[in-house]
């Protein structure tokens, strides 16, 4: 049994009239044992499997539990760092804590994700300057003007005025967020190639080079920088580059290994 199987029963299902098992063999597992067995995964891998239910949006504790504990291990192991060894003991576990909420939100960032829209900054509509003519007279007509031949634009006064109005943004169409799927492969992660489509005549899907075959795109490292920044200024941006970023990285994989881990156990458990 793997991880993704378990993600149903975490919704309500029809209650059971009597007291017959579902099971249709002596050797399956009644949702009794799927509970345990998932207990028992989440003790064994805690890290691993409160990431994985955060990412599929099961609950927001084991979300803020992963990140919790990530900023922990984050702790222990940032010392190898000169850069980040060298920070105050005050500012250290809250620049982990921002590492690790990055890291998270990286990590279970897939194609059907969606972030905010930065055009309109996540309010939907934008707001442009638009001038219009308008104008005013500035009497009221005599009825000898008619008599006179006189025109109603000798006493019409003319005025450019600034308004400012809101549209819906183009970007977005209003929905406030916009995919992260990849713009060129629209989320499948393969492509075209061209160069091997002309030589074979046929069109040739490989990996797609935008996004490397993954079908979104990922968060720019610069904006973790940007909110440890707002943190600490300690870290300048070539520092960032050199050593924090590869320890940045190291932490997204961190999820993807105790991920692997908590889906090992889980099979154990039930085999």
């Amino acid at each position: 049994m793997n991880l993704e199987n378990t993600v149903k029963y975490h919704f309500a299902k029809s209650t059971l009239i009597d007291d017959s098992p579902r099971a249709t063999a002596s050797d399956s597992l009644t949702g009794t044992d799927i509970m345990a067995a998932m207990g028992m995964t989440q003790e064994r891998a805690a890290l691993g499997y409160s990431a994985f239910l955060g990412k599929m949006g099961i609950s927001n504790n084991d979300r803020a539990r992963a990140i919790e504990l990530l900023a922990q291990y984050a702790l222990t192991k940032c010392d190898s760092v000169a850069a980040l060894r060298k920070l105050d003991a005050g500012v250290k576990p809250r620049v982990m804590r921002q590492l690790a909420t990055f890291a998270f939100e990286d990590y279970s960032r897939s194609a059907a994700s969606v972030k905010q829209c930065e055009c309109c900054a996540g309010q939907g509509f934008i707001e442009a300057d638009v001038f219009t003519m308008k104008s005013h007279y500035t009497m009221k007509l005599p009825q000898w003007a008619k008599d006179l031949k006189q025109s109603p634009s000798d006493f019409e006064v003319k005025r450019q005025v600034k308004e400012v109005a809101r549209f819906i943004c183009s970007a977005c169409n209003g929905k406030k967020v916009i995919s992260c799927a990849c713009g060129d492969c629209r989320g499948r992660g393969k492509a075209v190639n061209k160069v091997l489509t002309d030589k074979q005549g046929v069109p040739v899907l490989a990996d797609c080079k935008r996004c490397s075959g993954r079908g979104y795109e990922r968060i720019p490292s610069t904006e973790a920088y940007a909110a440890v920044c707002q943190i600490t200024d300690a870290i300048t941006l070539d520092t960032w580059k050199k050593s924090v970023k590869p320890f940045y990285d190291q932490l997204i994989n961190k999820f993807d290994v105790e991920e692997t881990w908590a889906e090992e156990q889980l099979k154990q458990i039930t085999k």
